[in-house]
């Protein structure tokens, strides 16, 4: 028997009500069977200060997180869009998991990846998701192209509980999730 692929999820906000957490939770929900979608969250992050990092090391949050991705197949990143952009808070997040940068390898390298996310506005995430690939880039993962999934109008989207309203959308999340799962397999059974 196969063993399941494990992924990390990473939503890129704050908010307790965000749409982006409750996209990430029924991804977790809909993955199909032999892929686990660990939802984790960038809250407790702190702000990147190097004179911080040189005095006191990486905080106690951005080691588990660095450690639960180095351990993980793949990341799944959720992203909001803020200013057509990507939101400031993930980004740092992102960034104080690059530190120290000898660990890139280990924590990104080769590493699967894929994003989606929720918008307000009328076109998702289009610029937010763009906005990550020189990063993704830089840091060395695989991302996945093989779909896109971008969810606008989220505040219609979603009941109070964070439930996808629109089968339609629903849908849409679990091709989204599957295709990631077959490709994150696809990059396991080339390192073998």
């Amino acid at each position: 028997m196969t063993q399941p692929i494990r992924i990390v999820g990473l939503s890129g906000s704050l908010r307790s009500g965000s749409f982006n957490a409750h996209l990430l939770r029924a991804a977790a929900r809909v993955a199909p069977a032999g892929m686990e979608i660990e939802v984790e969250t960038i809250r407790g992050v702190p702000l990147y200060d190097g004179d911080v990092e040189a005095a006191e090391g990486l905080p106690a949050r951005v080691t588990e997180l660095k450690d639960k991705i180095a351990a993980a197949d793949a990341l799944f990143l959720v992203t909001p869009e803020y200013n057509n952009s990507i939101p400031g808070v993930f980004k740092n997040a992102i960034d104080w998991l690059t530190r120290p940068a000898s660990d890139i390898p280990k924590v990104f390298g080769g590493k699967p990846v894929a994003f989606i996310g929720a918008s307000p506005g009328g076109f998702g995430t289009i610029l937010s998701q763009e906005a990550w690939l020189p990063v993704l880039r830089t840091l060395g993962t695989q991302p996945w192209f093989g779909g896109r999934l971008m969810v606008s109008r989220a505040h219609k989207v979603f009941d109070e509980s964070g439930a996808i309203l629109d089968p339609a959308i629903e849908e849409a999340l679990k091709a989204y999730v599957a295709g990631f799962g077959g490709f994150v397999r696809e990059v396991k059974a080339g390192r073998s």
